[in-house]
């Protein structure tokens, strides 16, 4: 009996399409980040309609997007909201006790990026409790008690065509319209104490240096389908263009929310302002290298062997 009921697992158990070609099997951990095995997830009967692989695509800046919260400490991004074009609203990566959005007694609205729901569509939960604090008769937090279902998503509700990121070196905005700042001193310091250097490159989209302390990195965030980006990112490293500055190292690479983000390690004390000839350097030859294997280039043995270490080199945190 043990070795039927093994063969007939083993005959569930085959892998479950998830997107871009790539699987996930009903064992797996669910790629929408709840913690959950695949099959009591999103892989449930009715689940698989509910989780988004890419809830940012179409979104103006969709790579800062993701950036924000996934990666970066602290930043804010002004938006207008449609039918609500006069009121200031922000998208923010982290509010005060990690609420979804507040209604502020300055009549601004802020909403929370980095908060991790699991329902499966990031992009429906912010909107959803964005709603929620516009409709709100006076000031407070706003929760998501549950999930929020079909309605709007951000890309129905946001109307600006571009995005303007203001990455902050903490949570100081959290006070900027509070009349007396002092009596919230404790938490804001305990906030930026945990907030780790990030400045965003302004010559290339999304991608943010960082100072860790004991090492410095530039987290990338792109936009290009993941086999065509990881070919051309072999390509270069074959090439030896990769090297942005002296004794860096491109070593691996996150996947989120359907998209990759290279990460380089740097030497302490590179900084933000030096890597932005390079990085605008790197993506000129990168935007070359696909441009070339759309157009049917083959990689050579030696690339198709760093394509391989490169995707052996990869992180999901959402994806």
């Amino acid at each position: 009996m043990a070795k039927k009921s093994r063969s007939k697992n083993a005959g569930t158990a085959e892998k479950l399409p998830l997107y871009d070609g790539r699987e996930v099997g009903p064992r797996e951990a669910c790629p929408c980040g709840s913690g959950k095995r695949y099959k009591a997830c999103h892989g449930a009967p009715g689940g698989a309609d509910l989780f988004v692989p890419r809830p940012f695509a179409g979104l103006p800046g969709e790579c800062d997007l993701v950036a924000l919260r996934e990666l970066v400490p602290s930043a804010t991004v002004p938006v207008r909201i449609k039918g609500h074009e006069e009121r200031t609203v922000l998208l923010t990566t982290l509010l005060p006790l990690a609420a979804p959005a507040m209604a502020r007694d300055s009549g601004q609205v802020w909403a929370g990026l980095q908060v991790q729901h699991a329902y499966g569509d990031p992009s429906r939960e912010v909107a959803a409790a964005l709603l929620v604090a516009l409709e709100a008769t006076g000031p407070g937090i706003v929760g998501l008690p549950g999930n929020p279902g079909p309605g709007p998503r951000l890309q129905d509700l946001i109307v600006d065509e571009t995005l303007e990121i203001t990455v902050h070196e903490g949570f100081d905005w959290w006070v900027s319209d509070v009349d007396e700042p002092e009596s919230f001193a404790e938490a804001l310091e305990q906030a930026n104490d945990a907030a780790m250097p990030t400045a965003r490159l302004t010559g290339v989209e999304a991608a943010y240096w960082t100072n860790v302390g004991t090492k410095e990195h530039l987290r990338w965030v792109m936009p290009e389908p993941e086999e065509q980006l990881l070919s051309a990112l072999a390509r270069l490293h074959v090439a030896g263009k990769d090297v942005l500055v002296e004794d860096s190292r491109l070593v691996g690479m996150f996947r989120a929310h359907g998209l990759l983000a290279p990460v380089w390690d740097l030497p302490v004390g590179t900084g933000a302002e030096v890597l932005e000839e390079p990085a605008a350097r790197f993506k000129a030859d990168l935007d070359a290298a696909l441009a070339a294997l759309a157009a049917g280039e083959e990689l050579s043995a030696e690339e198709r062997s760093a394509r391989a270490g490169l995707a052996n080199r990869q992180v999901t945190i959402r994806a």
